[in-house]
C-alpha cells in the first residue's frame, strides 16, 4: 500500500469487463490520477457498451479507448488490491489470486444493464451505478 487506505494499484473485476469494472477504473483514474494505478477485467471478455460510454462522457471521462479483457488476458496481474463487483467475479478472483499477496475486497454492485424501459430509463440506471461507484471509491480511499 502506498499509504494507509490508498493502494498503489487496484484491479476492478466484474463478470464481463464492459460496464461496472471499467466505470470504476476510469472514475478512480479521474479522481486519483497517478496516485493509484487502476485497471479492470472481467471473468469473461465483454463488449464495448455505448450506455457506459455515454454516462461517463457526461462527466468528461472518455472511456472509448477501453478494450474489454478477461482476467486471463491481463498483462499486469500484480496488484495491491482486487475489487470484485459480483459474486461470480469474487469467486473467480479468489481462485485466480490464490496464494498471492493481494487484498480482495468484494463490492456487490448492481448491474445497470438489466434496466427496462426507454433509453432515458436505461441511462438513469447507468448513472445511478456510476454515481454509487464514485461515492464508494471516494468513501473507501478518501
Amino acid at each position: 500500500m502506498a499509504k494507509e487506505g490508498l493502494p498503489a494499484s487496484i484491479l476492478f473485476v466484474c463478470n464481463m469487463n464492459q460496464i461496472r469494472s471499467p466505470m470504476a477504473e476510469f472514475l478512480t483514474r479521474d479522481i486519483y490520477g497517478s496516485k493509484i494505478f487502476a485497471q479492470s477485467a472481467g471473468v469473461y471478455t465483454g463488449d464495448q457498451d455505448a450506455f457506459m460510454h455515454a454516462v461517463m462522457q457526461e462527466r468528461n471521462i472518455d472511456c472509448t479507448a477501453h478494450e474489454p479483457e478477461s482476467l486471463e488476458e491481463l498483462e499486469d496481474a500484480f496488484v495491491d488490491m482486487v475489487i470484485p463487483m459480483t459474486s461470480q467475479a469474487n469467486d473467480a478472483c479468489m481462485d485466480f489470486f490464490k496464494g498471492q499477496p493481494v487484498r480482495i475486497e468484494f463490492w456487490d454492485t448492481e448491474n445497470p444493464s438489466i434496466a427496462m424501459g426507454n433509453r432515458e430509463a436505461v441511462l438513469a440506471s447507468y448513472r445511478k451505478t456510476r454515481n454509487e461507484l464514485e461515492k464508494q471509491i471516494r468513501k473507501r480511499f478518501g
